[in-house]
């Protein structure tokens, strides 16, 4: 039996996909079943409530083998840490309870810097390594799906804004490869241990290199625009982020502007298939021209 927690998120869900297309026996958690993709609701045995409910866990991760998991983020809340505490807890319990061989989940890249916004990262990964849990840890950089949120600036302005320096090469990566990447571990039995494994999509871009491709896939000038952290900070709590949520945002965009991506050697191994462009033009571009 394999566990699939958020299996109607943008990761959760490819991933629900690909295990199930392997032929695998799947349970999901989901507080509203309705919205799992009904081709594959058919398919599942379906645990209905919340993460942070430790009788919810304890029911789905009931003779589970390998157990998919990733912490959803709440841009309401008024502390980050005691988020993870609230929904990582009942997880670290389960596991134990339940005795679950194997647990793959998603984090940040930079977990182990020394850096503020990364430090609900290193709290998420010390309770789960207590548990001793055979885990795998899917260490990732920016999504090229965060530019989604920007698609009405770029479509109306030709532009979009983060407090990064526009020509910092950083690592990107698509969350169809995550969820690849995710699968392969959940139907491979022998793996064992504690370790992770970075995704870092094909190559590192700057901004400025992304607004040029964006230009190029679209056919409209489209640029890349720095703004000030509190400036930026300012603008999320506008459109309804709690302010804990964004400076734990800003915090964090600060410090991948100070390199906290690039310290993770690119291999064979973390590089993943999903291009920037390849990106924009099957995901990036239908979402401004619609």
């Amino acid at each position: 039996m394999i566990v699939i927690c958020t299996p109607t998120g943008q990761i959760g869900r490819q991933t629900l996909t690909r295990v199930l297309d392997s032929g695998a026996k799947v349970r999901v958690i989901a507080r509203d079943p309705s919205r799992i993709a009904p081709e594959d609701r058919e398919r599942v045995e379906v645990v209905q409530g919340s993460l942070a409910d430790a009788d919810v866990l304890n029911e789905a991760f009931a003779g589970a083998e390998s157990v998919f998991w990733l912490l959803p983020s709440d841009p309401t809340t008024d502390s980050v840490e005691d988020n993870v505490r609230r929904l990582a807890k009942p997880l670290a319990d389960a596991v134990t309870r339940q005795n679950v061989k194997r647990l793959v989940y998603v984090a940040g890249l930079g977990h182990r810097e020394n850096s503020d916004a990364e430090a609900t990262g290193r709290l998420l990964d010390e309770l789960i390594e207590k548990t001793g849990v055979d885990s795998r840890v899917l260490r990732m950089p920016a999504f090229m799906e965060n530019l989604l949120w920007q698609a009405e600036s770029i479509k109306r302005q030709g532009m979009f804004f983060y407090p990064v320096d526009g020509d910092r090469k950083l690592p990107s990566c698509a969350t169809r490869d995550i969820a690849d990447a995710a699968a392969r571990l959940l139907l491979d039995g022998s793996w064992t241990g504690q370790d992770y494994v970075p995704v870092l999509g094909p190559e590192d871009l700057s901004y400025n290199d992304m607004a040029g491709i964006i230009s190029e896939v679209t056919g409209t000038p489209v640029r890349y625009q720095q703004v000030p952290a509190e400036a930026y900070k300012a603008n999320l709590m506008k459109y309804g982020m709690a302010e804990a949520s964004a400076e734990w945002l800003v915090n964090l965009l600060t410090a991948i502007d100070g390199g906290l991506y690039n310290t993770e050697p690119r291999t064979p191994q973390a590089t993943t298939p999903t291009s920037f462009r390849q990106f924009c033009e099957e995901v990036l571009k239908p979402a401004i021209v619609g």
